[in-house]
């Protein structure tokens, strides 16, 4: 089985805006600067942590909505998070780089279906020393429809020329769970400190982990 697509990266994108991380992670609201903040609120925009914990979503612009912020003032929030959002450096969760090489190890091919940008997930890759361990990566300038939207997963697994049915694909929100299953392929949810891993049960994904470092009991 081809772990196309399997694993996804979600964290701060540079042009959608705020994203959490799955084997690294990002402090979330504390990396945006004083100064990012009172240009959000000149912009009509105020995050709290109660509003990200009731509204997070994987695609950014859904939490825009959220916000009532004209669609014409999107383009500039993207901006704004570009020029404010402190650049830390990325750390892997517990598990994640042994997980990694064990299925590298075992054959598997491992891809990254994203709505982050490339230039931030191949530095970051890069920083890591994973820059070689990933192929397919697909961001968000690939694609056109967003999560749960199988564009992406689709656009990786033809990237490699491999069927569906020899695919699976992880996350750790609903939002995830559903593109893998528009995509035919295996959807694995796992437990994260994230907002939607609460949920990420309701999408009743085929398998179910606390952590991933399970994931080699599996394949």
């Amino acid at each position: 089985m081809a772990l196309s697509g399997a694993w996804n990266f979600r964290d701060v994108a540079e042009e959608t805006g705020l994203r959490p991380g799955r084997f690294f992670r990002s402090s979330q609201l504390s990396g945006l600067s004083d100064e990012g903040r009172r240009r959000f609120v000149d912009l009509g925009i105020t995050f709290t942590e109660e509003f990200y914990e009731q509204s997070y979503s994987p695609n950014w612009y859904a939490m825009y909505e959220a916000l009532n912020l004209a669609k014409d003032r999107w383009e500039t929030a993207d901006a704004l998070w570009l020029e404010h959002y402190g650049e830390q450096p990325p750390k892997l969760v517990a598990g994640a780089a042994t997980t990694i090489l064990e299925l590298q190890s075992r054959g598997y091919n491992l891809g990254i279906v994203t709505s982050g940008t490339e230039r931030r997930v191949r530095r970051e890759l890069k920083q890591l020393g994973l820059i070689t361990s990933f192929k397919p990566v697909i961001c968000n300038e690939h694609i056109v429809n967003k999560k749960p939207h199988p564009e992406g997963l689709e656009l990786a697994m033809h990237g490699i020329n491999v069927d569906s049915s020899e695919c699976a694909y992880v996350g750790d929100a609903p939002e995830d769970i559903e593109m893998g299953r528009r995509g035919n392929v295996m959807t694995i949810g796992v437990r994260s400190a994230y907002p939607s891993s609460a949920r990420v049960l309701t999408a009743k994904p085929d398998l179910y982990l606390d952590r991933i470092a399970e994931l080699v009991n599996h394949f």
